[in-house]
């Protein structure tokens, strides 16, 4: 794989058990590009490991005054020079790669999973550890897959090196290893304390960068009850123990680069030494002296990447050990047993009309006869929750009133196909077929849920509307509808020398620059341009006054005729236009019917929509 290839068909299906099992699967992902990088870093490192040897020769070869050996070495020299600037030239090539690929590859299965879970995953995990996932922790996971073949081939050639000093010269070379080995044994046991302390280090960051991230994203709210202090100590503080913790690693990483200076050194001196008086008994040539003086200092370049190995693996761990936490996150399959269970009773899928019914009979008709075109018509016709017993019929626009706000978001993602909360509860019936049984992008392109808080990404308006879209709603019409005629002016107005064409205006990030009910409109209109077959709005009118509010209702009503739309709402104006009205309480229906029906018989609906009692109403409509 190479960048320009990028991104991948298929990121593949990670090991998430642990951070480490997901790294390893990560490296064996790429085993390809690991290889080259192994065999390009063994050439340098070879190459590099000749250039002493080189040397000696030539060394050797003037003391001899040997013209023949001169030109023999000056000849192994350029061909020695010529492997070391083309391994280590193509070894940055391929490492590059491998970071590269392998930091695109998380990303890949992030958003792949992120898509899959949509609302429901920041409801798992914090926001801000997404944010940390999906920045500083990819580009440290690839840092450590990238050093691994360069790693693998420091210690080749480490190992390469002592064993050829030790034939080459034996006493020398046999000081040499232990020189290595004391220095292995000495840095050895530090590695897993600077581990720790980096994984402490991490954590804390992780932790303030979510913190910053979850004020940021409430920092509106925050400033209406006047929090900002609060929460700016807490992040305070976070940053301090940051600061600290990086401070405590930073100690351990400089005590280890002491060893690595001071015990080389110390070696260098004792091959010097020992060399020098092997020398000057006749015991050894001036050139193999030059030779393992600089074998010596060529085994200081591997035990860099020893080091560094260790710095890339104890970073990424904990950066592996969220981003396996987060791919693990599943969206919920349909538990088939589970639509006969107690919650879900066989008299509430009786309630459904006769075209669920009729839609289910005509996909086993179409199973049958191996006709592959009525797929479609599958993700079509009643909406029902077993669980809760919620249907929508089809082709009608169906409200639903809920006392608490939580209860309505977890059902809006549930019609959407996604059991968050309760893996175990039957999925939800579309035209008799469970959502939660066809493919992700079928079941989202069937029903469409727009939550409570919508986000607008940066750019212009037409690129928010230029969404996947059945292309029987124009963007005119959905804005129409959504009554955006003000926010078109207002963006119009806002940028000079825009031609007066609001489509083109860049809308910043998240829609800062709206208001609330802007916002909300716009994310409206979207939903309504993708026209989908199902549409599931919450509290979609919650930031709008009651006038442009019955506005909304009227052209909601117009657009979406014959469109299967729910709509939960607790305002009057909304519910007077629903054609049917459903009251949902401790996650089940417990009424359904016409909103002004609902409103004289049923004391708990009344109370919900319009916050009056009984006693209330009743003193009200005697002193009238």
């Amino acid at each position: 794989m190479q960048i320009r290839d990028l991104p991948f068909p298929d990121p593949g299906d990670p090991d998430v058990r642990s951070g480490p099992r997901f790294l390893l699967w990560l490296g064996r992902s790429q085993w390809g590009g690991q290889a080259k990088a192994l065999g390009w870093g063994t050439l340098h490192m070879a190459a590099v490991a000749s250039l002493p040897v080189v040397v000696g020769l030539a060394v050797q070869a003037v003391i001899d005054r040997s013209g023949a050996r001169l030109a023999t070495a000056g000849v192994l020299l350029l061909i020695v020079g010529t492997a070391v600037t083309v391994g280590d030239t193509m070894l940055h090539r391929v490492a590059v790669t491998n970071w590269i690929t392998a930091a695109a590859r998380v990303q890949q299965l992030l958003a792949r999973r992120t898509a899959e879970l949509g609302a429901t995953l920041t409801r798992r995990v914090a926001a801000g550890e997404v944010v940390a996932v999906s920045t500083g922790d990819i580009e440290k996971i690839g840092w450590c897959v990238e050093s691994v073949s360069r790693f693998s081939a420091a210690l080749l050639a480490t190992v390469g090196v002592c064993t050829g000093l030790i034939v080459y010269e034996p006493r020398l070379g046999l000081l040499v290893a232990g020189g290595v080995l004391l220095l292995a044994l000495t840095v050895l046991p530090l590695l897993p304390r600077a581990t720790r302390r980096a994984d402490r280090q991490r954590d804390k960051a992780g932790r303030a960068t979510e913190l910053a991230a979850d004020t940021v994203a409430g920092l509106r709210v925050l400033r209406g009850v006047g929090g900002e202090e609060l929460f700016l100590d807490r992040y305070r503080r976070a940053s301090q123990e940051v600061r600290e913790a990086a401070v405590t690693t930073a100690r351990m990483w400089a005590v280890i680069d002491a060893v690595q200076v001071a015990l080389p050194g110390l070696l260098l001196i004792s091959v010097v030494w020992q060399g020098t008086t092997l020398a000057s008994q006749g015991n050894l040539g001036v050139g193999e002296l030059v030779t393992v003086y600089g074998a010596v200092i060529f085994l200081l370049f591997p035990l860099r990447n020893l080091q560094e190995f260790a710095m890339a693996w104890s970073f990424a761990r904990p950066s592996a050990r969220r981003t396996a936490r987060v791919l693990a996150l599943r969206r919920a399959p349909a538990d088939a047993a589970a639509k006969t269970s107690p919650t879900a009773p066989a008299s509430a899928s009786a309630s459904a009309p006769a075209s669920t019914a009729a839609t289910t009979t005509a996909t086993a008709t179409a199973t049958a006869t191996g006709d592959a075109e009525p797929q479609a018509a599958r993700l079509a016709g009643d909406l029902y929750d077993p669980a809760s017993g919620l249907l929508a019929p089809a082709g009608a626009l169906t409200a639903v009133v809920c006392g608490d706000p939580d209860t309505a978001g977890r059902l809006a993602e549930r019609l959407g196909g996604h059991p968050a909360d309760n893996p175990g509860a039957p999925s939800v019936l579309l035209g008799g077929t469970a959502l939660g049984d066809r493919p992700l992008g079928e079941a989202r392109g069937a029903v469409l849920v727009q939550d409570k808080d919508p986000v607008l990404l940066s750019g212009t308006l037409t690129d928010l509307l230029d969404v996947p879209c059945s292309g029987e709603v124009s963007a005119v019409q959905a804005l129409d509808a959504a009554q955006c005629a003000d926010v078109l002016d207002a963006l119009a107005r806002s940028v000079p020398g825009s031609g007066s064409d609001p489509m083109r205006v860049r809308i910043t990030e998240r829609g800062r620059s709206l208001s609330g009910g802007q916002r909300q409109r716009l994310a409206l209109a979207r939903s309504l341009r993708t026209d989908p077959e199902v549409l599931v709005l919450d509290e979609p009118t919650s930031a709008v006054d009651s006038h442009t509010e019955a506005r909304i209702a009227e052209g909601l009503v117009r657009l979406r005729q014959g469109r299967t739309t729910v709509v939960f709402t607790s305002s009057p104006l909304l519910l007077d236009r629903a054609d049917r009205v459903v009251l949902v309480s401790e996650g089940s229906v417990t009424a359904a019917g016409e909103h002004r029906a609902l409103l004289r018989t049923e004391p708990a609906y009344r109370w919900v929509v319009t916050r009056e009692t009984d006693e209330e109403l009743t003193e009200g409509m005697g002193s009238a």
